[in-house]
């Protein structure tokens, strides 16, 4: 090939000018392919931490709020619920919560930061399932054994108001314990760790 009469610093020119068209080209096609792998606005506000104002919740009652697309609880124990609940560890599958998920700051008998205040995801460790509130004790259709807590009816399993799950049923740990932690003494935070915690 001859290559002489052809001018080089023309031809660099194209080259490079070419080069630089075309890289602009593809980052243009990019964006909006990689900009469609973002979690959507939704997604995001659906993992984000979830505040709790506790200050007009009264004792006793159970607050639900959802996180991470899952049912939170958030129960007000009472004073008799809490001495119930150290005279039970001979039912219970996991008394101590060494096989179950819960931060630090809850690896206690009570399994909370606060003893009266219990967080726990209410999704049933077997398969998933709601369970229900049942805060009497020895209703009819649970027996004299049952001390308040939650029963999960798709299977049957148990767990009482610290969400320890009972011996016996189908449900393998306790209820998970999500991270959470106190701004104030009434405001919760859902989702979001202790100080010096990781998620």
């Amino acid at each position: 090939m001859n290559n002489e009469g052809v001018d080089q610093s023309k031809r660099q020119f194209l080259t490079t000018a070419l080069t630089v068209v075309g890289a602009v080209g593809t980052g243009y096609l990019a964006v909006p392919f990689l900009s469609q792998m973002q979690p959507s606005v939704k997604a995001m506000a659906a993992s984000a931490p979830v505040d709790v104002d506790l200050s007009k919740m009264e004792t006793g009652q159970l607050l639900r709020v959802a996180w991470r697309g899952k049912p939170v609880w958030i129960l007000n124990r009472t004073p008799e619920v809490l001495k119930t609940l150290t005279t039970l560890d001979s039912q219970l599958a996991d008394p101590k919560s060494l096989e179950s998920i819960q931060p630090e700051n809850s690896k206690n008998a009570m399994r909370s930061i606060k003893p009266e205040i219990f967080v726990a995801v209410g999704l049933c460790t077997h398969l998933g399932c709601s369970p229900t509130f049942r805060p009497e004790v020895s209703p009819p259709d649970l027996g004299d054994k049952w001390q308040g807590g939650f029963f999960c009816p798709c299977h049957g399993s148990w767990f009482d108001l610290a969400g320890r799950v009972y011996s016996g049923v189908p449900a393998p740990t306790n209820l998970e314990i999500p991270p959470h932690r106190y701004v104030t003494d009434t405001l919760l935070i859902v989702g979001e760790p202790a100080e010096g915690e990781s998620a």
